[in-house]
């Protein structure tokens, strides 16, 4: 949505390739949340013990054969999606941009299958922060908008940087959730080797900081004043700080993780609405 609307808001713009790219954005979602669910469970993460919704392989409603083909079934359409994404940019774009977003779509690929399985799962060694901010901030929006736009603008990469860190303060209350079990399991995930005291000074940065993203690229694009209507989601936000901080260490509650989800579209849509609409 992010990347579309800058797109939109450019006066050149493929309304088709937004769709697909939300298509192939959403079946990557669901691949990563199937091998997660496999992944965690082969390794024997998901016992009773685990805080959080129980999951269907923890559960039994899947098999494991049901669940591999699940994994296959979504990385196929998956792939559809962003190869039909291609097809469609193909008329405008020169074979090195193809190449370099076939590139990308294989890589998101693998970071969605990768996160928990094979032998060295990335999610296990603390990266997965890393590799939420690239695909779910710079990838996502800056990758829409560059589809949608036929071109480059150096600030998206702001927003785009506001999306990711958004993206990654979901995975950080999920893993703050998480720290005792992460730990005595070894998942040794960013809240593990930073300790649950780093971890929530981390939460307050990303906070921090994608309002600050956010602000500084409508800063430079000299908008009006009531362009920054959006912070009027701050306040929501810093409730949530204060909730963390409280429960840091007798368990950060799990309806954290739907808020945060939440709090963060309704302060992308009130971003976009204020800067596209007004």
């Amino acid at each position: 949505m992010l990347g579309g609307f800058l797109a939109a808001a450019t006066g050149f713009f493929y309304p088709v390739a937004v769709v697909l790219a939300a298509v192939t954005a959403m079946l990557l979602q669901i691949l990563s949340n199937l091998a997660n669910d496999y992944g965690d469970f082969k390794k024997g993460l998901d016992n009773p013990d685990r805080v959080g919704p129980q999951r269907v392989m923890q559960s039994g409603e899947l098999t494991e054969k049901q669940m591999r083909i699940g994994i296959v079934v979504v990385g196929i359409l998956a792939l559809l999606s962003g190869g039909a994404l291609l097809l469609l940019a193909w008329s405008y774009f020169s074979w090195k941009e193809l190449v370099v977003f076939a590139i990308l779509g294989i890589a998101a690929i693998a970071a969605a299958l990768f996160y928990t399985l094979g032998k060295h799962p990335y999610g296990y060694r603390g990266l997965g922060d890393l590799l939420c901010f690239l695909f779910f901030g710079w990838v996502a929006v800056a990758g829409t908008f560059y589809l949608a736009a036929n071109r480059f603008d150096p600030l998206v990469l702001l927003p785009a940087t506001a999306m990711g860190l958004l993206s990654v303060a979901v995975l950080n209350i999920n893993n703050m959730r998480d720290y005792a079990h992460d730990k005595a399991n070894g998942k040794n995930t960013l809240v593990v080797k930073l300790g649950l005291k780093n971890a929530f000074v981390y939460h307050i940065v990303l906070i921090v900081g994608t309002f600050v993203c956010l602000t500084a690229f409508l800063w430079l694009k000299h908008v009006s004043w009531y362009a920054y209507g959006f912070w009027i989601m701050f306040p929501f936000f810093l409730m949530d700080l204060l909730t963390i901080r409280k429960t840091l260490h007798t368990g950060v509650p799990d309806r954290l993780l739907p808020k945060q989800v939440v709090q963060s579209f309704l302060l992308i849509f009130l971003f976009v609405f204020s800067y596209f609409m007004l």
